[in-house]
């Protein structure tokens, strides 16, 4: 049970990406005075884990509504999850999710969403609910365990980014997209396999 915990929670870490969005973080919030920047990475991380619990809580039932299955869910989220691991990996100039990076204080978007609570993260904590129901205890201490260590660290961004260095930041970011890539493919296979044995 303890290692099943540990394992969700550092899955949902690895989504979540807290390293990875710590030079993004940072840029966005380049101009925000030091104590309201705590108050916004708070406030951010607040959002974003009630959208993650929301799709936890009702990710069953939204499935059930637009009758997608489970293993479709699995496909896409492994594919979702495929690609931003590639460009955790390769790492790209636009961040992960590409695009013009917004000047001025964030709010919602893209900081909480999409940056935090992602396309992955999103099909990811649908899927632990829908797949395992009863386990669904164990998957909210999982996910908010995963959004206090995202918290601290992009609180510490800052430090962080200043005493470990851009090149030390890009390798922990790479090594991190090298697991992910691997939980992908496990993710994708589980929903090719489930797909195969149906027919």
């Amino acid at each position: 049970m303890a290692s099943e915990l540990l394992s969700a929670a550092v899955v949902l870490v690895l989504v979540l990406d807290p390293f990875g969005n710590v030079p993004l973080v940072n840029a966005m919030l380049a101009g925000v005075a030091s104590g309201r920047r705590r108050f916004v990475i708070v406030r951010e991380c607040a959002v974003a884990f009630a959208v993650l619990a929301l799709f936890m809580a009702f990710g069953r039932s939204f499935l059930e509504l637009m009758h997608l299955s489970e293993t479709s869910v699995s496909i896409a989220g492994g594919v979702i999850l495929f690609m931003i691991a590639i460009r955790m990996v390769f790492a790209h100039p636009e961040g992960l999710l590409g695009g013009p990076q917004q000047l001025g204080e964030p709010l919602v978007v893209p900081l909480a969403v999409p940056l935090i609570a992602g396309p992955s993260a999103l099909a990811t904590v649908m899927l632990m609910a829908s797949r395992e129901p009863e386990k669904i205890g164990m998957w909210w201490a999982a996910l908010t365990a995963a959004m206090l260590f995202t918290t601290v660290v992009l609180l510490a961004g800052e430090r962080l980014q200043r005493w470990m260095g851009d090149r030390a930041m890009q390798a922990v970011e790479r090594l991190l997209g090298l697991i992910l890539t691997a939980i992908a493919v496990e993710m994708l296979l589980g929903g090719i396999r489930a797909f195969i044995e149906g027919l």
